[in-house]
């Protein structure tokens, strides 16, 4: 994805740009670069290259991701050729996320309770068990 913004522009408040934009984007782009598919192959591919990216912008071992999948080479092999290319988004989702976490802090939540409050509403969002409001 390309933004006409920068990762410190969202860290610091000043592009209004939220995870749902995100994951929006996201979710855009893998439609139109794997081409034709019905609804639940996207929905596999999204999901999976969502998961890339938030490992990434987490620092989560790789390795240990990827071995989640090693029940299924093509998935490996795929989320493998796709792991380059997701630099750019797992950055930017790593400044959505600490944007999430600055607004805890400014509103006076101590700092380890803010992290783990923007993990759990993180999870909330991607579960789709809460709406885009109430960050």
């Amino acid at each position: 994805m390309e933004w006409d913004f920068t990762t410190q522009d969202v860290v610091k408040g000043h592009a209004d740009y939220t995870l749902q934009d995100f994951r929006s984007g996201l979710v855009e782009e893998v439609r139109s670069n794997l081409g034709p598919m019905d609804e639940a192959q996207l929905t596999r591919a999204f999901n999976l290259v969502y998961d890339l990216c938030y490992a990434l912008a987490t620092d989560k071992d790789i390795g240990e991701f990827m071995s989640g999948y090693a029940y299924d080479p093509p998935t490996c092999q795929f989320l493998a050729e796709i792991q380059p290319h997701m630099s750019d988004n797992a950055t930017m989702l790593g400044a959505i996320l600490q944007r999430l976490i600055v607004e805890r802090v400014e509103a006076n939540m101590p700092l380890v309770q803010a992290v783990e409050d923007a993990a759990r509403w993180h999870t909330s969002v991607v579960d789709g068990n809460l709406p885009e409001q109430g960050q």
